[in-house]
């Protein structure tokens, strides 16, 4: 341990941050190259491997401005540990668990520990360093967590390829462990001291039953059918929900998310294109692994490689772009940042069938590169943005906000852009194959494998010389539908730069 960090309690403070981010950030970052191997191990279909990352993220997107309000009045110090230590719990389970609807449940723990801890990073570090100083130690924090968690895909895919993709959670135990020791004994306690003490629970719950409701009917509708009684039900309680939540909100003497925070323009550019672009990004990333490993023939360690690049130019610019905020203010690279990730989704749109890892520098290289950089110019410009849009005691809230903006838009992207993925592989993957000529058995059995996506397995009922032919027909089938959700990421990430364009002002005042 150098003596700076002995002496600098600025220092303990990123060293705890950074270690709490990098274990979430770990944890889904490998996840995504782990989902492939997931799925088969634990036998999901398409619609569950859904509910495995929404599920997360549900919880994330319900209870994260709760979280960053407990922290605001109970200690931001004292709740980011208990995140940790739940994170920590739920990650052990969903490495122990023993079907798919048992992880399931285990990640709605996982995503309410995180929903405690990952506000908590920001708000402790808006709250202990001053404005001056803000934009580079946020940017300090992205860098180093982004070196970090570049081992991310990396040990993902060489776990899963090992066939132990249940070590993808169980990693998160020591970093949590460390990061925990560091918090409970460095890190100064910080907390909103103009807090009145109450929480709106019935915000969160009210929130939470609204994206439940509009996830499960946009995932289940391409197997039961729009008309489905089910499926209508869970929309209306959905948008009845996320109504209801709004006029609670907008009503309520203590709002989980005080709409007043909107009167910002800054602050509702940021959050709008916080919508657009992370939507895009939990998408697109989600798709991208399960393209790499099931039509384009990678195995897991190549594909968990082939997102190295991406961690690294994002890590090479996180810091620099930081310190420009403090210079130049956010509203530049907001608009240029989410227009170059756009081009990267518009480049891999048309990657194409490739014949694996040997074509990967023509094909996803370039696009991989170039989300690296949109996102590098993008991530901490955001945060710091995002932060001092706000008055200081509302750098829990703020931070809370915005987390929850980023995780409700992968949650209803993933939701809407997975259930539209479901229905065009399986319409791609009949036309494909209506050539073939393939037995009315065969063809009946081939629908019903449909739900698994990519992972999709030639049923037995196809004749030995028609097996090949379904196969390449199963690889087309998911690249048509690859290029559809490209598409639809790019147009998502160009939206968002707009909207920055729009409403981030030139200039960051200073929050008080």
């Amino acid at each position: 341990m150098t003596d700076s960090i002995r002496s600098n309690p600025g220092s303990w403070v990123l060293v705890s941050t950074i270690l709490a981010s990098s274990m979430a950030f770990i944890d889904g970052s490998a996840l995504n190259v782990a989902l492939p191997a997931l799925q088969t191990g634990l036998r999901a279909n398409g619609v569950q491997l859904l509910w495995v990352v929404n599920a997360y993220l549900l919880m994330l997107a319900a209870l994260i401005p709760i979280g960053g309000s407990l922290g605001d009045l109970l200690g931001r110090k004292r709740v980011f540990a208990i995140g940790i230590g739940l994170f920590m719990t739920a990650s052990l389970v969903c490495g122990l668990a023993p079907s798919i609807e048992f992880l399931i449940g285990a990640r709605l723990l996982q995503g309410l520990g995180s929903a405690l801890m990952i506000p908590g990073s920001l708000a402790i570090i808006s709250a202990f360093f001053d404005p001056s100083k803000r934009g580079r130690a946020i940017g300090t924090w992205s860098a180093v967590t982004t070196i970090v968690t570049v081992a991310g895909p990396v040990l993902g895919g060489v776990l899963s390829g090992a066939g132990l993709w249940r070590g993808v959670f169980l990693i998160n135990l020591p970093i949590g462990v460390a990061a925990l020791a560091v918090v409970l004994l460095k890190v100064p306690e910080s907390r909103d001291e103009r807090s009145e003490g109450r929480i709106d629970f019935v915000g969160a719950a009210l929130l939470a039953v609204g994206l439940a409701g509009l996830t499960y009917a946009f995932i289940s509708a391409p197997d039961l059918g729009f008309g489905n009684t089910r499926v209508l039900a869970s929309l209306v309680v959905g948008i009845i929900g996320v109504t209801v939540f709004v006029v609670v909100e907008a009503r309520s003497a203590h709002p989980m998310i005080p709409l007043t925070l909107f009167s910002s323009r800054t602050f509702s550019g940021t959050n709008l294109l916080t919508f657009g672009l992370y939507g895009a990004l939990s998408a697109g990333l989600f798709f991208l692994s399960l393209d790499l490993v099931q039509a384009q023939s990678y195995s897991m360690a190549a594909a968990g490689l082939a997102f190295t690049p991406f961690a690294l130019v994002l890590t090479a610019l996180s810091r620099w772009a930081g310190g420009l905020v403090d210079k130049a203010g956010p509203r530049l690279p907001l608009i240029v940042g989410p227009a170059i990730a756009g081009v990267a989704f518009l480049f891999m749109a048309f990657s194409g069938l490739s014949d694996g890892p040997s074509h990967y520098w023509v094909t996803f290289f370039p696009g991989v590169v170039l989300l690296g950089v949109g996102m590098g110019i993008t991530v901490a410009p955001l945060s710091t943005a995002v932060m001092s849009s706000v008055a200081t005691h509302f750098a829990g809230t703020a931070s809370g906000i915005n987390n929850a903006v980023s995780r409700t838009a992968g949650v209803l992207a993933i939701a809407v852009v997975g259930g539209a993925a479901l229905f065009l592989f399986s319409n791609s993957l009949r036309a494909r194959t209506t050539p073939l000529n393939i037995a009315d058995t065969a063809r009946a059995a081939l629908s019903a494998e449909a739900p698994r996506l990519g992972a999709a397995s030639v049923p037995a009922e196809v004749s030995r010389d028609k097996v090949g032919e379904v196969q390449t027909a199963i690889r087309l089938a998911f690249v048509d539908t690859f290029k559809v959700v490209m598409l639809i990421c790019a147009a998502l990430a160009w939206i968002g730069a707009a909207l920055a364009g729009v409403f981030v002002e030139r200039r960051l005042a200073a929050a008080g």
